[in-house]
């Protein structure tokens, strides 16, 4: 375990990375971005909003040369935010569910809205717009760092960490609703009277598809990992 004034150099990396959350770079968000870097699997011209300063941060950081920015991952350009055309808006959902810092306030079959002051500018909630009602509109002339305050990066990243805390939260306690309703069902065919054959048969058949699930959900509750039940 790192000591506290020597954090892990994916730590440092982290650091320097504008926390926008975006997946431009081509990983789930900046801390796989940042791993994938210290592990050497990155390299570091591939965050478009960090840009030209972000680049030069962590050649800095690394003892690297300063490259261009890869065009393949995008390019620099002023901060931007989305905006919601509300009249046009069907409530389904999908752009909070993309939204990687719960920027985004509504309900099913309600409208929804943005809040500027918590958007990072991902755009990641475009796409999966079926109606087309979000554009996204640039709201500084600077670019890169010039455009994002590291306290509006801070500010994002426990957004992000906060929400993906909330969501293993809500997929555990889904788990345990499900093993709990299975439990429930085994104990219920059980207890299912059946004197023919075929009775017989088909109560056999119903507890070994509950079994087959119920092994199914603690297999996937060993392979989550220690952090993923937080």
């Amino acid at each position: 375990m790192p000591h506290p004034d020597h954090p892990a150099l994916a730590d440092q990396i982290e650091d320097l990375l504008p926390q926008t959350q975006c997946t431009k770079c081509g990983y789930d968000g900046c801390r796989p971005y940042a791993e994938a870097i210290a592990a050497g699997a990155a390299d570091i011209n591939q965050c478009p909003p960090g840009g030209a300063e972000g680049i030069s941060r962590l050649a800095g950081l690394l003892g690297r040369k300063i490259i261009p920015l890869n065009p393949v991952h995008g390019h620099e350009r002023p901060r931007a935010v989305a905006f919601i055309d509300e009249s046009l808006c069907i409530g389904c959902t999908l752009c909070i569910q993309a939204c990687p810092v719960d920027a985004i306030l509504g309900a099913a079959k309600q409208m929804h809205t943005i809040l500027p002051s918590l958007c990072t500018g991902c755009d990641l909630c475009v796409a999966p717009c079926p109606v087309d009602c979000i554009v996204m509109y640039p709201i500084t002339d600077s670019t890169g760092w010039d455009a994002w305050s590291a306290a509006q990066a801070a500010a994002a990243r426990e957004r992000h960490d906060f929400r993906a805390l909330r969501l293993r939260r809500e997929a555990a306690e889904n788990d345990a609703r499900l093993a709990a309703k299975a439990v429930e069902k085994m104990k219920a065919v059980t207890a299912e009277p059946g004197n023919s054959a075929e009775e017989i048969a088909e109560k056999e058949r119903k507890r070994a598809i509950i079994a087959a699930a119920m092994e199914r959900a603690r297999a996937k509750a060993a392979g989550a990992g220690p952090d993923d039940g937080a």
